[in-house]
């Protein structure tokens, strides 16, 4: 069916044991794309989170996660005092559920 030369490198690909580098090929270039499309970019996104947490201080304006807006009268181990208004709410919530800062320098700018 096949001649000789061109028939060798087919017949090599279709063994089991030849194709095993071949057979990886596929997979390691999808978990390459999974790993700088997903993977890496969430990853940084997590640092920076990390890093605007061990930044904030008293008077930095937050909004959490569940939509709160207030400003940092207070900050303990791993919970924050919020100011919330209209009528000067004090609410202790946690460290983590922090999800942007405004300072106060850039409010006023």
């Amino acid at each position: 069916m096949v001649s000789g030369k061109t028939g060798g490198l087919a017949f090599w690909l279709q063994l089991p044991g030849g194709s095993g580098l071949l057979g990886l090929a596929p997979l390691l270039f999808i978990f390459a794309i999974f790993y700088f499309l997903l993977i890496m970019p969430q990853q940084r996104k997590q640092k920076k989170w990390q890093a605007m947490l061990g930044e904030l201080k008293n008077g930095d304006k937050v909004v959490t996660s569940g939509g709160l807006r207030g400003t940092i009268v207070s900050i303990k181990d791993e919970a924050l005092t919020l100011r919330v208004p209209p009528d000067n709410l004090k609410l202790e919530i946690s460290r983590a559920s922090v999800v942007s800062v405004t300072t106060a320098e850039a409010g006023k700018s």
